[in-house]
């Protein structure tokens, strides 16, 4: 395993902590290990994070102690721009394998500031988080004002249909059209994300329904940009797509880093997401870089 030397924040707990970076279905994904201190990274932090050179991500989990029994641990997730977000499916599945490696747990129980998670380990690198309920009324989502149905938003944007709008903690604003490869996404993406509607701003997905089990998704995170993944996402498509009779409730949702399987149960209306994660390497801070510039491996 090699070391890499990256900036740390000023705290004395942070020498010897575990930088891990990992990818959920592509979502570049960075997990830092702060368990057994009190210290939780700033905006200032993620955004240096973000730009070391070899730790770019999509997602920083940054995991400290449990604050309730029966938890794992309690995750604060923050975007490349040093945003926070509640929620990150593809994230929320590296530090289940991460914590599962390390006590040998087969589920394994997170929380944000979003709620609980449950996440069961399928196989060596597979996993299932059960997401909790979509939200969908505007508050919740939440929108600026009431809308007639958060199913069908007309922004009048990039000829776009209505979105469908849905909250899995973050909030996410889905357009179903006949071919997503044929819209520029990098260039929609940043105006939905900042429309007046979205007062936390928005996640934006293009998708395009293959058939009732299965659809193909491109995604605009919101304080990330163009992503090969995002789980959310994933989940929020397939409630949208149930909603307007598009899908089942259980589909393949593929996305350009890989493929997500998720499951919209009736009994309890909890969304469950199944994929991958991949381990890419495993580093140390070093104390005596502090303060210093980062460098490469």
């Amino acid at each position: 395993m090699s070391e890499i030397k990256i900036a740390a924040p000023p705290a004395h707990e942070l020498p010897g902590r575990s930088i891990v970076k990992m990818n959920g279905a592509g979502n570049a994904i960075l997990v830092l290990d702060l368990r057994g201190t009190d210290y939780v990274p700033t905006p200032e932090d993620a955004r240096a994070l973000a730009a070391t050179p070899g730790l770019a991500y999509d997602q920083l989990m940054a995991i400290s102690d449990p604050i309730s029994p029966g938890e794992h641990a309690f995750m604060t997730i923050f975007n490349q721009d040093g945003s926070l977000s509640a929620s990150c499916g593809n994230g929320t599945r590296c530090v289940a394998h991460y914590l599962a490696e390390r006590t040998g747990a087969t589920t394994i129980n997170l929380a944000t500031s979003a709620g609980k998670l449950s996440v069961r380990r399928e196989g060596p690198l597979s996993f299932t988080v059960d997401m909790g309920r979509p939200r969908l009324d505007w508050r919740e989502i939440p929108l600026a004002h009431a809308v007639a149905d958060t199913g069908a938003v007309d922004l009048d944007l990039f000829g776009l249909p209505p979105a469908s709008c849905v909250s899995m903690g973050n909030p996410h604003a889905i357009f179903f059209v006949p071919e997503a490869e044929k819209f520029d996404l990098a260039a929609i993406g940043p105006v939905v994300e900042h429309d007046p509607l979205f007062p936390q701003r928005i996640n934006v997905s293009l998708a395009q329904v293959l058939s009732p089990d299965h659809v193909r998704l491109n995604v605009w995170e919101r304080g990330a940009g163009l992503t090969l993944a995002c789980g959310t996402a994933a989940c929020a498509t397939l409630v949208a797509a149930v909603r307007a009779g598009l899908t089942r409730r259980r589909a393949t949702i593929d996305l350009p880093g890989g493929s997500l399987i998720i499951s919209w149960r009736e009994e309890d209306d909890h969304i469950e997401m199944t994929g991958p994660v991949e381990l890419e390497f495993v580093a140390k801070i070093d104390s005596a870089i502090f303060g210093a510039a980062a460098a490469a491996p």
